[in-house]
């Protein structure tokens, strides 16, 4: 079935070359979203919508993502009162991802740890051992004062 806010491109020119918005979602209906901070650029979080998420993200200038472990639409900040308010969509040459970018509404996090970004660990290797490096920052809200036990 054909979708009629996303239809197909008809060729991979168009797909590359035209000034036509026909995002590809993979076999499950998702598309890849990468969210950065609209002044600094940093990367924020990775993030998958459906065409109903994409589709209100476009519409109203805040996120929407779908959440794969919930199976359902999420608006991101609803709960915590961080949305993200959307100033520029872009795609990549093949219509298979999304970039936002945005900025950060209330307390400023985005991962729901209470972590500006949810990029907050780094990769080691050491000693023939890979492990996580947490960055040194403290988190912005505590996630058990919004969220419960949920998180």
């Amino acid at each position: 079935m054909t979708d009629p806010l996303f239809p197909p491109p008809s060729d991979k020119k168009e797909l590359e070359s035209s000034t036509a918005f026909t995002p590809r979602f993979d076999k499950d209906g998702l598309i890849t979203a990468i969210v950065t901070d609209y002044d600094s650029g940093e990367l924020l979080m990775v993030a998958h919508m459906n065409d109903e998420a994409l589709a209100k993200t476009i519409a109203t200038g805040s996120s929407y993502f779908w959440s794969r472990s919930r199976q359902e639409l999420w608006h991101k900040g609803a709960t915590s009162g961080t949305r993200q308010n959307v100033h520029e969509i872009r795609t990549d040459c093949d219509q298979d991802a999304i970039w936002l970018k945005v900025t950060v509404a209330g307390a400023g996090a985005t991962c729901h740890t209470g972590m500006k970004a949810c990029f907050y660990r780094t990769v080691e290797l050491k000693d023939g051992k890979t492990r996580l490096v947490r960055d040194r920052i403290d988190p912005l809200f505590d996630s058990s004062d919004i969220y419960g036990n949920k998180t």
